[in-house]
């Protein structure tokens, strides 16, 4: 299904897209560089409407979340393409693909809400590749989901325009964003986007009221010196100590099979660098068993959520407080 974007503006014949924060400008004919909108005669057209790679009902520890409505069920769905081009991507499968992809499925807003329905999940999220590509079919989808009574979350690279934030304004709940790196030379290199992009975007959802988690993968001799974690944290920190931060372990993927794993003390070193900067909630990801998947209380360190890997096997709160201190959680139950 191919439909008119929801984002842009006409510049005579040219079109500039408003969708993410590369805002392509666009001869007639010329394609956007997420291989998914195209000009044609001045209206930018959309590919992927409903174009659907994969669907798994997953934790929403998954995706990661842990303080967003933790120990619920999220239908996920993913689509093709991305506007990055990471190097170490882990699904490039489906994020270096285009349009002839084979294995995809058409789907509608209305199969995406019969789904969510009759797989009784807890909401949805776009995720997988990067979901605001598609920003047209997963907005109208979570408008039918989210007027159910289900809730909706991103897993994304962080480059949603403002515009299309302001067009999921009491429709997107929450957002993990993939931080990258912070430093410009590993987006342009690595990445091929901006630094600065990302911070802004994220800024403006954290404005906006939406819940937001934040992952770092620590990629071995690329992004992993404590100095720049440390401006990571603090950069988190000023917008607020109270969003949670993932330290992920990288494991060598795509075109980037020169890394080793992350040393599981090199995670562990971001993470008391975290807390030293001051922020309340700081986790690892990808090391199943580890400590630092829990949630324990920022005031006094009680266990709140005990976690073996994906999976709550104990949570002990008070409402949104701490049951030992009465400390108010930044957690959404």
């Amino acid at each position: 299904m191919i439909v008119e974007s929801y984002l842009y503006e006409r510049l005579n014949g040219t079109v500039v897209c408003k969708t993410c924060m590369h805002r392509c400008k666009l001869k007639p004919g010329k394609w956007g560089i997420c291989r998914v909108r195209r000009n044609e005669d001045g209206v930018l057209k959309v590919y992927n409407y409903g174009l659907v790679s994969s669907v798994a009902l997953d934790p929403i520890e998954k995706k990661p979340f842990h303080n967003f409505k933790p120990g619920s069920s999220v239908l996920s769905f993913g689509g093709i393409s991305c506007n990055f081009r990471c190097k170490h991507c882990q699904n490039y499968s489906i994020s270096f693909a285009d349009l002839s992809y084979p294995y995809v499925r058409e789907y509608t807003p209305e199969d995406v809400l019969r789904l969510t329905e009759s797989n009784r999940a807890d909401g949805i999220a776009w995720t997988y590749n990067e979901p605001s590509i598609w920003h047209e079919f997963a907005l109208d989808s979570s408008r039918l989901v989210k007027d159910k009574g289900y809730y909706v979350v991103y897993v994304t690279n962080g480059y949603m325009s403002f515009e299309a934030v302001d067009q999921f304004e009491g429709i997107l709940d929450a957002a993990n964003v993939d931080v990258k790196a912070f430093n410009e030379e590993f987006y342009r290199r690595i990445c091929k986007a901006k630094l600065e992009n990302v911070l802004r975007s994220v800024e403006y959802m954290h404005r906006k009221g939406i819940f937001l988690e934040i992952t770092y993968l620590v990629i071995p001799g690329e992004n992993d010196s404590m100095e720049e974690i440390r401006e990571f944290a603090e950069w988190v920190y000023g917008l607020s100590k109270r969003i949670p931060v993932h330290f992920s372990r990288f494991h060598p993927d795509h075109q980037m099979l020169d890394k080793p794993p992350t040393p599981v003390s090199t995670l562990e070193n971001a993470v008391e660098v975290a807390k030293d900067v001051g922020l309340e909630y700081v986790y690892i990801g990808n090391v199943w068993g580890h400590r630092f998947e829990d949630t324990f209380c920022p005031n006094c360190g009680h266990l709140l959520i005990d976690r073996e890997g994906f999976y709550i096997v104990k949570m002990d709160l008070d409402g949104d407080r701490c049951p030992e201190c009465g400390y108010r959680q930044n957690i959404v139950l």
